[in-house]
């Protein structure tokens, strides 16, 4: 296999969020590059980013891909705690492992769920370690349809599937602009076995007390972002059903220097519908703000 093949595969990462609860990460490129922390969706995992993780690593950036709490490989709250002011306490524990300062600073990317806590961390104690944000497919003016049909798809099959065909079937009725993939191979990697089940690989407790409707977070956010200096890059997808092109201009006044990528084609998913152009928008992103 050769040296750049090798840098395709990330090495294991352990972290310690709020509280000491254990969060799993990957790690892509040299351990001197700009550091680059990944933040996926709700329901998603770290997983989510390994195509672009493995671009990034190979352009020289030292990239984290996080699992969050009750996601993936990390940690399920035990009181169930998934309060978006606990995931901005992992963010800025997991920031300070990494070594990220206000003199150092690291470029958060986050979608959705991952965009709002790293927005939110930019104006709490440590927060000055975030020097540039990324927000994927989410503003602080969310479409309420789309937020809904989200929050619809993450409470459905709590009882899990009986095959992975048909947790497969549930992905592509979520997302019909994407086909349907033959081999569900992929799709393993955000499911867990129990008992001849297939469940999806996260907490079903996060969805306690709307935890995830982004629409009720309004008032925060729009404070965090009033406040913003760093540079910030919005990346939406044009045939999203969360973001319109009404909230991407209502972020704009409120963070007027904020540059916007649009993905023809892409929707909600932005990064997983179009990953070179996500990619590529993200490589921009971070090489324009290395000299800050």
């Amino acid at each position: 296999m050769s040296d750049a093949n090798n840098l395709l595969e990330p090495v294991r990462l352990r972290l310690r969020g709020s509280g000491g609860i254990e969060l799993a990460g990957d790690h892509f490129g040299p351990v001197d590059g700009r550091l680059v922390v990944f933040l996926h969706g709700g329901g998603q995992t770290r997983h989510s980013w390994k195509l672009t993780g493995a671009k990034l690593g190979l352009a020289g950036m030292r990239v984290v891909t996080l699992d969050a709490r009750g996601h993936g490989d990390s940690e399920w709250a035990k009181d169930r705690d998934y309060r978006r002011s606990t995931m901005v306490g992992d963010l800025v524990a997991v920031l300070d492992q990494l070594g990220a300062t206000p003199e150092n600073p690291a470029v958060v990317v986050g979608a959705s769920m991952g965009g709002i806590t790293g927005l939110l961390t930019t104006e709490v104690p440590g927060g000055a370690a975030i020097g540039a944000l990324v927000l994927v497919d989410i503003v602080t003016r969310p479409e309420t349809e789309g937020v809904a049909r989200v929050l619809d798809f993450l409470s459905r099959h709590r009882d899990g599937f009986d095959t992975v065909d048909q947790a497969a079937d549930a992905v592509a009725g979520y997302m019909p602009h994407r086909p349907r993939p033959k081999n569900t191979d992929g799709l393993l990697r955000n499911l867990r076995e129990r008992d001849g089940r297939w469940y999806w690989h996260w907490d079903p407790g996060m969805l306690s007390d709307r935890v995830e409707d982004a629409t009720l977070m309004t008032e925060d956010m729009e404070a965090a972002a009033a406040k913003l200096t760093i540079p910030v890059l919005l990346v939406r997808g044009m045939r999203s059903d969360v973001v319109s092109a009404e909230g991407a201009a209502a972020f704009q006044e409120l963070v007027p220097h904020v540059r916007i990528a649009e993905i023809g084609g892409a929707a909600h998913t932005a990064a997983g519908d179009d990953n070179d152009a996500f990619t590529e928008a993200v490589i921009d992103f971070v090489l324009s703000t290395q000299d800050r």
